[in-house]
């Protein structure tokens, strides 16, 4: 950048938005989860933290609402307001958490589980389309790369 530009500072490096990593990943996140949950929001009246939750509860394996935020990394209270309105629309229960006390373990409900039969194939029809204009090699890649760098940036925040 020219030094007689006075919005630059000296010595500061250049950073362009459009070319820093964590800010496309950040945009391509929102771009894919806006495009997914286009096929279920209008639909079924799940918003895609809500979608989060079942996804995961959909699993079959009872979970923490703290599990949720350390599976999803979600934010706790995304995560509580989620499990809030599940809960309220009687789509997942509370049970005691022999194990700890002071939380729940979280499940879908009959109710739950049949809205995540119903949304799975739509959720993976939309991946498929998504995935549609790569190879089967760079699927992989994107894979690998994608749990790379998850585990990169975890590695890093835990120091």
């Amino acid at each position: 950048m020219d030094d007689a530009d006075p919005t630059h500072a000296p010595g500061v490096p250049d950073l362009r938005l459009g070319d820093y990593l964590p800010y496309r990943l950040a945009i391509a996140s929102n771009q894919v989860s806006s495009m997914v949950a286009q096929a279920y929001q209008s639909r079924f009246g799940i918003t895609i933290w809500e979608w989060r939750v079942i996804a995961i509860l959909g699993e079959g394996r009872p979970v923490t609402a703290q599990g949720l935020c350390d599976v999803t990394a979600m934010d706790k209270v995304s995560v509580s307001r989620a499990v809030r309105a599940l809960a309220d629309r009687g789509l997942l229960e509370r049970s005691s958490n022999r194990a700890d006390r002071r939380s729940h373990l979280l499940t879908l409900t009959a109710a739950g589980r049949a809205i995540y039969a119903e949304i799975t194939p739509v959720a993976l029809e939309a991946e498929r389309a998504l995935l549609a204009g790569l190879g089967p090699e760079q699927v992989a890649l994107l894979s690998t790369l994608l749990d790379r760098l998850r585990d990169r940036a975890r590695d890093l925040k835990a120091g």
